[in-house]
């Protein structure tokens, strides 16, 4: 199957493990993917994507999801619904700092605007 832009990845445990460095979480941003749904990521892998603004979301019945099932996140109400079967599963939620890094595009563009504030 083909990416396209604003796809979502529905993985297995333990996603990016291996992957020590922020090219991981880059190079899926700049593939157009708007998010990343698994059980659970690899403790690195989790970090450095909310550092480049990549939102991943730890969903325990992600495995429930089917390839080519369309889904939907709201990420105010902390939910994804599967739209094709309509089951909606609520994801652990995301500390509200993460939830800024994300908002900002990731930490550099978060620091940037905090600076930006300060010095007005």
């Amino acid at each position: 199957t083909k990416m396209t832009p604003g796809d979502i990845i529905v993985a297995d445990e333990n996603f990016g493990c291996g992957s020590s460095r922020e090219h991981a979480p880059i190079a899926l941003k700049a593939a157009g993917v708007a998010a990343v749904i698994a059980p659970t990521f690899a403790r690195i892998f989790y970090r450095n994507a909310f550092n480049m603004g990549l939102p991943i979301l730890e969903l325990p019945e992600s495995l429930e999801i089917k390839e080519g099932e369309s889904v939907s996140i709201d990420m105010d109400a902390g939910t994804i619904t599967n739209t094709t079967n309509g089951k909606v599963y609520n994801f652990i939620p995301i500390p509200p700092f993460m939830q800024e890094l994300i908002a900002a595009g990731g930490l550099m563009n978060y620091a940037e605007a905090e600076i930006a504030a300060q010095e007005k």
